[in-house]
């Protein structure tokens, strides 16, 4: 796909700010789990947290194929950054842009946008993670305050959050997905609290924690969208985040390929570089066709959301194939290296281990399943 003259600004923006900055602490931040507090608010001050967030709200307007290789630009070298990146764009900033009013654009997205904060996304519940509708967590009308009570799970960004949108059940006697609102609630509101970081297989340095609230009062206004159409938002919100984890699958892929390459070419065994093997090289070739179809159904889903047209299905497509590509690929790359790839030393376990959390997050590869098969007989 050709890139447009500021597609290819701002993805070599990043890759240069990847390779310089992000690449040189990734290792360690794996290792120590500390969430990279310097190198966001460089990103943010690069409009990297306010991509698609229009000029008039504060953020960059690019496009949906830019964001894109900004998350691929920067999951090459780092899981963590990409996944910061897109969860504060695709689920924290989107929503907000999309249903939020004047008042709350201008109180949240305007500075989410410039990185002074940034925004989660409060969906997932210990026993609602696939069955997201199945929402526990209740909000009870009070006067002209909402009253929230209930548990969050797995919330990216949340101890860096200035606010975090969570959806509560405002009419109790709905069923299913039915009487589910969407609201703005500021971190640090009283009752409201963001427990300890996950101890993660992957993405480490990404911060992820859950969420208690006991009896949380927000104003009437705190409410995104309309009431009982908070399930809905959230369902468009993720078609959106699908293309992002699908690029930031991609990245990975595409950093251990890189890197298993680079070894590929120096290791010398029988007396010849193991490049040379063809044992090896139809390795390479496998990796090489999945990252290129991984590539092509993700940047269609983004040509699809930037043409306006109906994106859902692709969305689903490309992250579906190109996490599980993301698993193949690095699990290959490890074996390239073979001891050395099973150690800290090369970077190939890092992505194998960050790519996991592509195949389970913003709906699992099962879920993506369904959604495709119920599209393939919805006429």
């Amino acid at each position: 796909m050709k890139l447009n003259e500021n597609q290819t600004m701002i993805r070599d923006m990043t890759r240069d700010f990847a390779r310089s900055k992000v690449a040189p602490i990734a290792a360690a931040i794996d290792e120590s789990g500390e969430f990279p507090e310097a190198t966001v608010k460089e990103m943010g001050a690069l409009g990297l947290l306010g991509l698609q967030v229009p000029a008039e709200d504060g953020g960059v307007g690019a496009d949906t194929m830019s964001y894109v290789l900004v998350v691929e630009e920067l999951s090459k070298v780092c899981g963590s950054h990409g996944l910061t990146v897109a969860a504060h764009n695709s689920l924290g900033c989107a929503p907000l842009a999309k249903f939020g009013t004047p008042e709350q654009k201008e109180r949240w997205l305007k500075p989410a946008a410039a990185g002074e904060f940034l925004i989660s996304f409060g969906l997932t519940e210990p026993g609602a993670g696939s069955d997201a509708g199945g929402t526990k967590t209740t909000a009870v009308r009070d006067g002209d305050h909402w009253v929230l009570n209930g548990n969050k799970q797995w919330i990216t960004n949340a101890h860096y959050a200035g606010a975090v949108i969570i959806t509560a059940k405002t009419d109790p006697a709905a069923e299913g997905s039915s009487g589910i609102s969407a609201f703005i609630v500021p971190v640090g509101s009283p009752g409201f609290t963001v427990e300890k970081k996950e101890d993660k297989l992957g993405m480490r340095a990404s911060d992820t924690a859950p969420l208690t609230l006991v009896d949380v009062r927000v104003p009437a206004d705190a409410m995104l969208g309309q009431e009982g159409d908070g399930f809905k938002a959230f369902l468009e919100t993720l078609d959106g985040g699908r293309i992002s984890i699908a690029a930031l699958a991609l990245g990975l892929g595409e950093g251990a390929f890189a890197s298993a390459r680079d070894y590929a070419k120096t290791r010398i065994q029988f007396r010849k570089p193991i490049a040379t093997q063809q044992a090896v090289q139809f390795m390479f070739a496998d990796m090489s066709t999945e990252l290129e179809a991984a590539r092509l159904l993700t940047y269609e889903a983004a040509r699809l959301k930037d043409a306006g047209e109906d994106y859902g299905d692709m969305a689903a497509k490309a992250k579906l194939f190109a996490s599980e590509a993301a698993m193949r690929v690095t699990y290959k790359a490890i074996q390239v290296l073979g001891g050395y790839g099973f150690c800290r030393e090369y970077p190939v376990e890092r992505f194998y281990r960050d790519a996991k959390l592509c195949t389970i997050g913003e709906g699992t590869s099962e879920i993506q399943r369904m959604v495709i098969g119920r599209n393939v007989f919805a006429d």
